[in-house]
């Protein structure tokens, strides 16, 4: 045993609480930034205290937790205050959620709107959990969430930001824990008289030993097979991914083994440990028959249960990663069954050298205590105790959300999303929600006014503008105030119909607009529209309409609209200048003789007169002279009846 200064204030002291056995550690950094093991203890449970990672006999774990803390008090010669301890991975739960939405198609799509579509969806997958028969008793809330594709218009995009459309989606996969794993796992803490210093999850502990943080940003799978379950964490891009669980594990290869060779539990348990270490195996059978066996021939009488093992951890693999990842890392007392790690590289299509076992051989700057504390199952307590020295993660938060005390784990960067998350806050509260539109009914068609876009959510951290990735801090207060849902808009009778339409005919005004009624009753006035209101409007809509309305024969093709010939079906529109120009006669004086010229224009100017005489103009006789009434006159002077013109060549 290593001698120890009576002091504490520097020494690490971890727990792993396992299904089958609580292992503590503890250790401390030398000067020389390498981390030596200074005492550890493993201890098995008695009975049944844990299932599947989860305390049940919290009375049970804390009685082992405590002698092994005392027996560790008495290796080292020193009491232990704080410890740091994890959650085990097989408590964790991926969900994999889809969700779409319609949206504006006439508005930009916003940060805002895609950080609410991500929050739905977990939310989504967080009530798929707990709405679970076999989960009713946990309380699970999310710990983080990958986003694997975003969907416009059900087609995949990198991004959404400043694009329009119908709809859009995302496709995430998210992960959450119980909250009574952890306030299981506090209270055993709390009752062995000992503070935790330090809170993480397995697999992050695992991972941060297990493999270097360079190769972190490969996509790679570490799996821990332990006895009762298989635990898998895929990491890409540096972060954890996806959880995933198969119930396939060590035990079912010790139940083969005793169901093969009529041997009982414990000692198929014995054999399996040994099948990784020796290569002869001697063993007496439950009815006294002695068998001597390779550890090859006992694997292959057993293949088919390291194939099923083999294939369960594969297809989850698949399932959460969707295709083989670069690498395999195998952690766990189960993970040493020989021919394992060979026939799950052949599942997963992977050479086999990318399948591989680590121990604690593959830690950088740990000091071994001895060959028995080395192996693949002491990966996760070493990563604890390391996660807890360097304090990768304080345990959880502590935040004030809208004047609520919230106690959330701290897994990385937490933001104001998680905590609404924690909470089930409503995502649709933070979008700006439109009014009901206004509807009613012009000559029988729908008509819609739309409401009034509202104002959407305030997040506020510590009275401060935030939004949903503000990033969030121990003792943070967080209030958020609801999106302003917009106001509807009621029409007045003129916001839906024009007051009047007016035309001229001939300089003379005519309103073409002639009764409205809504709902049957004839209306004056601009009244406020109810919802659903029928509006009937009685109105002079084409030339055909005016001339019946007028009670005058008016020939068409003597009728101009704007200064355009129109036709009976013209369709008449506010403002439009129509004239009626008939055949007139005027008399006239020309050249001392009196005429009546007919005409079919406005009026009658001198140089028209050209088109009833004969006079010609293309062979000049002197200086021509036009004369009206006496007096000097100009081509396009208006001639009136009685006029005399006089029109000649001056020699």
């Amino acid at each position: 045993m290593k001698q120890l200064e009576n002091k504490g204030n520097d020494l690490i002291f971890s727990l792993d609480i396992g299904t089958r056995t609580i292992i503590g550690l503890v250790g401390r950094y030398l000067p020389d930034e390498k981390f030596t093991i200074l005492a550890y203890s493993i201890r098995e449970h008695n009975k049944r205290n844990m299932y599947d990672g989860q305390i049940h006999d919290i009375e049970g774990v804390t009685k082992i937790v405590k002698e092994i803390k005392e027996e560790l008090e008495q290796k080292i010669g020193t009491s232990l205050k704080k410890v740091s301890i994890a959650a085990a991975g097989r408590s964790l739960k991926t969900r994999k959620i889809r969700i779409d939405k319609e949206i504006n198609t006439t508005s930009e799509i916003s940060r805002n709107m895609v950080e609410v579509l991500e929050l739905e969806a977990v939310q989504k997958a967080q009530d798929m959990i707990n709405s679970e028969t076999n989960q009713s008793r946990f309380k699970y809330y999310n710990i983080g969430y990958t986003v694997i594709n975003y969907y416009l218009d059900d087609n995949v995009m990198e991004k959404l930001e400043d694009h329009r459309g119908e709809k859009i989606g995302v496709n995430l996969l998210a992960t959450f824990l119980p909250q009574m794993v952890i306030e299981s796992l506090y209270s055993v803490i709390s009752k062995v008289g000992l503070e935790v210093g330090n809170i993480t999850l397995e697999p992050i502990a695992a991972i941060n030993v297990a493999i270097k943080e360079e190769l972190r940003l490969l996509n790679l799978a570490l799996v821990d097979i332990g006895a009762g379950t298989s635990d898998i964490a895929i990491t890409r891009d540096g972060n954890i991914m996806a959880y995933a669980m198969t119930s396939q594990a060590g035990d079912e290869i010790t139940e083969t083994l005793s169901k093969k060779y009529l041997l009982d539990f414990n000692a198929s348990e014995r054999l399996k440990i040994k099948l990784s270490s020796q290569e002869q195996h001697e063993f007496i059978d439950i009815v006294g028959i002695k068998h001597e066996l390779t550890t090859k021939e006992i694997v292959d009488d057993i293949y088919d249960i390291i194939v099923r093992i083999s294939e369960e951890i594969a297809e989850k693999i698949l399932e959460f990663n969707e295709k083989a990842p670069s690498a395999v890392f195998l952690i766990g007392g189960s993970s040493q069954m020989p021919g394992l790690k060979e026939c799950l590289a052949e599942k997963l299509g992977l050479p086999k050298e990318r399948v591989s076992i680590r121990d604690i051989r593959f830690i950088e700057n740990i000091e071994e205590i001895d060959d028995n504390f080395s192996g693949p199952d002491i990966v996760t307590p070493i990563g604890i105790a390391l996660e807890g020295a360097n304090r990768r993660y304080n345990s959880f938060l502590q935040v004030k959300f809208n004047d609520e005390e919230i106690r959330i784990f701290n897994t990385d960067s937490i933001k104001v999303s998680d905590v609404l998350v924690l909470t089930g806050y409503n995502p649709r509260d933070l979008i700006p929600k439109s009014a009901d539109d206004f509807i009613y009914f012009l000559n029988n068609k729908k008509e819609i006014i739309k409401g009034e876009e509202g104002s959407s959510a305030k997040i506020y951290v510590n009275n401060k503008e935030a939004n949903l990735y503000t990033p969030l801090k121990d003792g943070d207060i967080v209030k958020v105030i609801k999106g302003v849902k917009g106001q509807k808009r009621i029409p007045y009778l003129y916001d839906c119909i024009p007051m009047k339409k007016v035309i001229t005919f001939n300089n003379v005004e005519i309103n073409l607009i002639k009764n409205v009624e809504v709902n049957g009753s004839q209306v004056f006035g601009n009244p406020k529209l109810n919802e659903g209101d029928r509006i009937e409007i009685k109105e002079i809509k084409t030339l055909d309409d005016l001339l019946k309305y007028m009670d005058k024969y008016i020939p068409i093709d003597s009728i101009f609209i704007n200064g355009k010939k129109a036709h009976e079906n013209t369709l008449l529109k506010d403002n439009d200048e129509i004239i009626s120009i008939q055949n007139k006669s005027i008399n006239l004086v020309i050249n001392g003789v009196e005429r009546t010229i007919e005409y079919s224009k406005r009026e009658f100017i001198f140089v028209d007169v050209f088109e009833h005489i004969d006079f010609d103009l293309t062979k000049p006789k002197g200086t021509l002279v036009l004369k009206v009434n006496g007096r000097e006159a100009e081509y396009m002077a208006p001639l009136k009846n009685g006029d005399i013109v006089e029109i000649f060549w001056d020699k």
